[in-house]
């Protein structure tokens, strides 16, 4: 029986062939994590300098999420997918030659301006190819493979790194080049973006105006919130789990090895939101689940015991990563076809702002001595907030045709 009842083969072909970009895209995020924790005993990283090599990343993204959204509109959501993934894959392979710590993080900065850019166009592609049965199952689904690429990464990390280092980590990521030349015979461009495209020709100031008219401002402001508090605590949370393992007194091997069990519950966590969203709705999925990530994040703050820790992480990445399942299936579907790509970058970049102030706020927390279990507290915060947004702002999408 198929996951996606009512899609034709070629909307399968299409979320696959995509997806796997998305499972590129995860591996590079994934390995940066497990390359800092690396590097912080092979070059004597400070807590902050961890920071902001987690963060510079999170600036590239911010700044090509906003820039690929629009030109997506403007030019086709295929044409920026390819060029993006070109982009990021690049800039991960050239990193493993890097010599210093300013060229490692200029290189981040790029690598993360593709991966930004990538992400909404894909969902956004996706999105606008599925029947309106599908199209939220499809996307949560899209997001699952996100999960395959933190596996990747953190097997990449126990089986390469040790034996190879880290350079060797950063040579795998520059693979998704090569997958581009599949990638553009594989996939077709949106045919509602076509249809649309040869209506009007979008413009960029007005694509940016529109997401800020009466008719969208109320989702706007849900969405940027959400994605905000979202991003923040993920980047917060994860990038710095290897970290945090070691922080508890793990070795470096033991805590990737304890990322990767904590990182397999990301798959079933993908594919129950996958199944709720289609029967509940959007709202239902992201209101329970980012509930229950703040729940697991302040226990998993506060643990002491291994099993109380590997517990929470369990619960954290299960639940966190169904969230963003429903993140991405949400987003573009609050937004007409000719703004689509636009409203869904721009809120995925407010949402990298978080990303870059959460690596670099805990770098400094940590610096000055805060308990961890102050720290994760801060997130149960911050992540209950993005609940509110979205149950009293926010409006149901289930089975709703997008507008065009």
């Amino acid at each position: 029986m198929n996951i996606l009842s009512t899609s034709s083969p070629g909307q399968r072909k299409l979320l696959v062939s995509a997806g796997m970009s998305w499972l590129f895209d995860a591996m590079d995020v994934g390995i940066i994590s497990f390359i800092v924790a690396a590097l912080t005993v092979a070059w004597g990283l400070t807590p902050e300098q961890v920071g902001w090599l987690t963060s510079i990343n999170s600036i590239g993204m911010a700044v090509g999420a906003a820039m690929a959204g629009i030109l997506a509109d403007r030019y086709g959501r295929k044409a920026v997918l390819l060029t993006t993934l070109l982009i990021f894959s690049l800039a991960t392979g050239l990193s493993a030659l890097a010599t210093s710590f300013a060229v490692l993080c200029l290189l981040r900065f790029i690598a993360g301006f593709g991966l930004g850019g990538e992400l909404p166009v894909a969902s956004t592609l996706v999105s606008e190819s599925m029947p309106a049965s599908d199209r939220g199952r499809a996307v949560v689904l899209l997001e699952s493979f996100w999960a395959g690429g933190w596996i990747l990464a953190a097997l990449i990390a126990y089986f390469v790194i040790p034996k190879y280092g880290w350079q060797a980590a950063f040579v795998i990521g520059a693979v998704p080049a090569l997958y581009a030349v599949y990638l553009r015979k594989a996939i077709s461009d949106s045919p509602r973006h076509i249809a649309n495209r040869s209506k009007e020709t979008p413009s960029f100031t007005r694509n940016l105006a529109s997401i800020w008219t009466k008719e969208h401002r109320k989702s706007t402001v849900m969405l940027w919130v959400l994605w905000f508090t979202v991003v923040f605590s993920y980047y917060g949370m994860f990038l710095w789990l290897p970290t945090v393992m070691v922080i508890k007194g793990f070795s470096l091997i033991k805590s990737f090895e304890y990322v990767l069990i904590m990182t397999l519950a990301q798959l079933p966590g993908y594919f129950t939101a996958a199944y709720f969203i289609e029967r509940y709705g959007r709202k239902f999925v992201l209101v329970l689940y980012l509930s229950m990530t703040a729940l697991s994040a302040l226990w998993f703050g506060s643990a002491g015991s291994l099993a109380s820790l590997l517990t929470a992480g369990i619960l954290l990445s299960f639940f966190n990563l169904g969230a963003w399942g429903g993140l991405y299936a949400y987003t573009p579907e609050l937004y007409p076809t000719r703004i689509r790509s636009t409203g869904a970058g721009m809120a995925a970049s407010c949402g990298r702002v978080g990303g870059i102030v959460a690596p670099l706020l805990v770098g400094l927390l940590v610096k000055n001595g805060v308990s961890l279990t102050w720290i994760f507290s801060m997130f149960f915060i911050v992540i209950l907030i993005g609940v509110l947004a979205v149950a009293f702002f926010g409006p149901e999408t289930r089975n709703i045709e997008l507008a065009d």
